[in-house]
């Protein structure tokens, strides 16, 4: 299949503007992430992390943002028990897929992550304090539908919150940028990397689930909107 042409997928505008649900939204009150104790995991059953920011945050998506992410993603390419498989970066909150060695090796990653990003999202807009409302949210991926349905709900993400439009019209764009989608292997069409674009580090996949059962589930489109995930 030849590959889409690059020009199809990148954004032309780097910097949001005025759009349909564009801006920072209420939050809300969160009971997902407040403390308790966590479930035993296997190594074999990938997890789906989201982390909500506080309300005086601006845009996650943005360039600063997104430089700082990517090199609080490169400390995760090497690791054995920890490691982020793809990530969605949204207007106030980050969604990762991971995978990790058991329980303790999940609750320390996903801190060792938080941590550092927060401290990055800070360094990049010149403030400091708290950046994430609450903990976060995990949910572990066990089956091979859970597992497609959490791989399209993370990559297309920025549909299910109209960031795919700008001005009340449809971007040209296919892929999310602010993703990990170019990383990804299992659109039914195939894209290439723009030679300017400078990706999301992500490991590749380790578990079964997240390397091939998903696909007997059917590819992805790149156009496919997801529906609530929980």
């Amino acid at each position: 299949m030849k590959p889409e042409s690059a020009v199809e997928w990148v954004p032309k505008n780097k910097h949001g503007g005025r759009r349909r649900g564009a801006g920072r939204k209420r939050s809300g009150p969160k009971t997902g992430g407040a403390h308790r104790k966590r479930p035993a995991l296997s190594s074999k059953h990938p997890v789906q992390l989201t982390w909500r920011t506080v309300r005086d945050l601006p845009r996650l998506r943005q360039r600063c943002f997104y430089e700082a992410l990517r090199r609080v993603l490169v400390r995760y390419l090497a690791g054995d028990d920890f490691r982020v498989v793809h990530i969605s970066i949204q207007h106030n909150h980050l969604h990762l897929i991971v995978e990790a060695a058991n329980a303790k090796a999940l609750t320390q990653g996903a801190q060792s992550f938080a941590i550092n990003a927060a401290r990055a999202i800070n360094a990049a807009w010149g403030r400091g304090g708290k950046v994430f409302a609450y903990r976060y949210h995990e949910s572990q991926i066990k089956t091979g539908r859970h597992a497609r349905n959490a791989l399209a709900y993370v990559l297309n993400n920025w549909r299910r919150h109209r960031e795919d439009y700008f001005d009340g019209a449809a971007r040209a764009a296919k892929l999310d940028e602010y993703s990990s989608a170019i990383s990804f292997d299992g659109w039914t069409t195939k894209f290439r990397r723009p030679p300017d674009y400078e990706p999301l580090p992500v490991s590749p996949p380790r578990t079964q689930l997240l390397a091939a059962t998903w696909r007997g589930y059917g590819l992805i489109h790149w156009d496919e909107r997801p529906g609530p995930f929980w």
